[in-house]
């Protein structure tokens, strides 16, 4: 996972509440292993229609999504996250999130930053032609308006993103602590040792 500590760009003002997930990434797109190429059917119904959001000259490619409530409700498919990814998308904005996303988001290196409403109402209006920063060290979200918004995170999860720490990255991290207990367990144990 590679680590996150500023997300600067345009924002797509999406805004839509109860986004689940198979609006994100319909089932059709789940059967494939590999997260490659899920960027293509993220939003796949709202994309039929040529002057969508995603696909316009002016949003396609920004990092951040600025979504309504409950963003990611529904099933809890990881293929979500992994097509936002695809997308370009690193950060989304939003009043709420299903705690399943959240959860997929976070370990995939998506930001998910809560908002009240009246901030999404103003970034909604900026990001029509302006960019927003989101600054993960400052816990903060900013425009060229001088509007800036603080956001709370979880120690933990803030610690991961911005040192790029996934799950097998955290259990590296504590290599040497592993490999220790290991050559204590052997020593001390060494009928559970397999031969070579």
């Amino acid at each position: 996972m590679e680590p996150v500590s500023i997300i600067d760009g345009r924002a797509i003002p999406f805004g839509r509440k109860n986004v689940d997930t198979d609006v994100i990434i319909p089932a059709a797109w789940l059967k494939t292993i590999s997260r490659e190429g899920l960027g293509r059917g993220a939003f796949e119904a709202l994309r039929k229609d040529p002057d969508n959001i995603f696909d316009s000259a002016e949003f396609k490619g920004s990092p951040i999504l600025i979504a309504g409530d409950n963003f990611g409700c529904g099933s809890s498919r990881e293929h979500a996250a992994w097509a936002l990814l695809d997308l370009g998308i690193k950060a989304v904005i939003a009043p709420s999130f299903s705690d399943i996303f959240s959860g997929n988001a976070f370990k995939n290196g998506i930001v998910t930053v809560v908002l009240p409403q009246e901030a999404i109402d103003r970034l909604m209006d900026v990001a029509a032609t302006e960019p927003v920063h989101i600054d993960l060290e400052a816990q903060t979200v900013t425009t060229p308006f001088q509007d800036r918004f603080q956001f709370e995170i979880d120690a933990f999860r803030k610690h991961c993103l911005l040192n790029g720490l996934d799950e097998v990255g955290l259990t590296m991290a504590r290599g040497d602590a592993i490999s220790a207990y290991e050559a204590k367990a052997s020593a001390e144990r060494p009928f559970l040792v397999h031969p070579a």
